[in-house]
């Protein structure tokens, strides 16, 4: 561990806290239907978008309607992906002559970008094609980004309305996101992709010749409009298999330090949206707090890990540290920096192969995907997880002092803490319940490249990631089989919807309540105090839920290795 690593640390930080406000305030307006500074040049744009769609702006939904309208939005958006896979070969754009993806990979790849997940079971640039890598994909990034961003507004709503029996209006919620946060903010960061070396481009592949003599075909094509969206909107899945450890990903330090604050900036901004639309902008800086606690802890735990390295390099007087599976330009801070990020988000890019971490510092992704990935968060998915966990801490909180516990002045009664542990529970669930299957099931155990707990490890990865829509691998799994391509996309389904209903049920039930005027006896939820006892909730439910696998794979990992035993 350097001065200088913690200086980059140090950095990023300020420049996240700096940027909440602004983007916050921004975003407050548009979900508002105020006038922003692009409204002269998007409002004909958003208008003309309604009559073509049949929409009107001014009526409003309850939850149960704007939820419905979320479903079958998502019902579209699967039907036209699969249809776009496997009828890929047929279609133009294909330069490489890619053919059709089986039935099993499209099915868990249209399940993954639909939920934001982006899990990729194969090499985007040896089985898609532009058409599929632009038309499929990456407008799939901006709809599933869109979705999670307009859910959590829809739940600020359900705290910030009063005798409400609305929430908003799907359709117009989507559309205001996409238009006038998502698309402007990404044309100028694929502007700035392509100014830092990424490639943009329709042709075809290039050959040429090594200085071996031999030849090598260099994969490009409209690479740096996908990385925008991927990271902006924390979807996370690449147009290499390599990802953003792909120089064509990825190719500068600057390129890898505006990627990593893209894929905080939404999802942080989003705490101070909850905080104005509630009318006290303290309640989402102490969100945020809490949120950077968690992350703050897991940086130094990761950060350390690898930098120390293994038991037995340093025994060896071999003391630089943890350098598998990581590249040389961006070093172990960046790195290590990177996975945590990735993993707090649910981005799931990854500029270094987690599988080669040590056994620690491939523990704090995986805390924090279990956790709900709520340190931050996916655009929008952070939010509402983590005021899934604030319902319990105040319920809690109103335990000890034996009164209803109350929230941003609405009662939080049995229906609203009942439908928080119900999508609280739904993630492990899923993570251990597939992971116990899979470490049994002889075809799931056959994809495993390593033995013990750190192939134990692989495979929980693998299931955490995919249920919590990250989409990140610990690598050196074989996924691409029916058995992981068809239990991965039921993770990934039931991770991110059977989340997001509960949510919206909580959402239209606060809307319907009357706000309570804060008395003498009220919690005080904008302190140290409320902050440190969120994070204790957090860490207690993740703790009691998740230590016995931990234990298992990454800890019993790290104490074999002090024996001196490696995986």
């Amino acid at each position: 561990m350097t001065a200088i690593g913690w200086v980059q640390i140090i950095l990023y930080c300020a420049i996240i806290v700096a940027l909440t406000p602004l983007l916050g305030g921004y975003m407050t307006r548009v979900f508002n239907g105020e006038r922003t500074f692009l409204a002269p040049v998007l409002r004909p744009v958003e208008v003309l978008l309604y009559r073509a769609g049949g929409v009107d702006e001014k009526s409003e939904q309850g939850w149960l309607a704007y939820t419905v309208a979320m479903l079958l939005f998502h019902v579209g958006g699967f039907v036209i992906l699969y249809a776009l896979l496997r009828l890929q070969g047929a279609l133009p754009f294909n330069p490489a002559g890619m053919t059709g993806v089986p039935p099993d990979l499209s099915f868990n790849t249209a399940i993954s970008f639909l939920t934001n997940t982006n899990w990729q079971n194969y090499g985007g640039e040896s089985t898609l094609s532009y058409l599929v890598q632009m038309l499929g994909l990456t407008h799939q990034n901006f709809l599933s980004a869109a979705t999670g961003i307009v859910l959590a507004v829809a739940l600020i709503r359900g705290f910030a309305r009063a005798s409400a029996k609305t929430v908003g209006n799907f359709w117009v919620d989507i559309t205001r996101c996409t238009l006038y946060v998502l698309l402007p903010i990404c044309v100028v960061y694929t502007l700035f992709l392509v100014w830092q070396g990424m490639p943009q481009t329709l042709g075809s592949y290039i050959d040429a010749t090594t200085l071996e003599g031999a030849k090598q075909t260099i994969a490009v094509g409209p690479v740096a409009s996908q990385v925008a969206i991927k990271m902006l909107g924390t979807n996370g899945g690449g147009f290499f298999n390599a990802n953003a450890a792909h120089p064509f990903e990825n190719p500068t330090a600057l390129s890898n330090f505006v990627q990593m604050l893209s894929i905080f900036a939404l999802g942080a901004a989003l705490t101070n949206v909850f905080g104005r639309m509630v009318g006290n902008p303290r309640q989402g800086w102490a969100i945020l707090a809490a949120m950077g606690v968690l992350f703050i802890a897991g940086v130094a735990v990761c950060y350390w890990a690898e930098a120390n390295g293994t038991h037995i390099l340093s025994s060896l007087g071999l003391s630089g540290g943890n350098m598998e599976g990581k590249e040389v330009r961006f070093g172990i801070v960046a790195s290590a920096l990177f996975a945590v990020i990735t993993t707090a988000a649910s981005c799931g890019a990854v500029n270094a192969m987690h599988d080669s971490f040590t056994a620690l510092g491939g523990m704090i992704p995986l805390i924090n995907m279990e956790l709900g990935e709520i340190v931050v968060g996916g655009v929008g998915a952070g939010l509402y997880g983590m005021l899934l966990f604030v319902i319990v801490t105040v319920f809690v909180a109103g335990l000890m002092v034996g009164r209803t516990p109350e929230y941003v002045g609405k009662k939080i009664e049995a229906r609203e803490v009942k439908m928080a542990m119900l999508a609280i529970l739904i993630l492990p669930l899923m993570m251990l319940g597939w992971t116990a299957v899979a470490v049994v099931y002889p075809p799931a155990v056959a994809s495993m490249a390593n033995a013990g707990p750190h192939g134990f490890s692989e495979v929980l990865y693998a299931y955490t990631s995919m249920t919590a829509n990250n989409g990140s691998a610990f690598a050196g799994l074989t996924g691409n089989t029916l058995f992981y391509n068809l239990s991965g996309a039921v993770a990934m389904f039931i991770g991110r919807f059977w989340m997001i209903v509960p949510a919206m049920a909580i959402a239209g039930a606060l809307a319907a309540k009357k706000s309570v005027p804060p008395s003498l006896g009220t919690f005080p939820t904008t302190g140290g105090l409320f902050v440190g006892l969120l994070v204790g909730v957090i860490l207690i439910v993740g703790g009691l839920t998740f230590f016995p696998a931990l234990a298992l794979g990454p800890i019993v990992e790290h104490l074999s290795m002090l024996a001196g035993s490696v995986f």
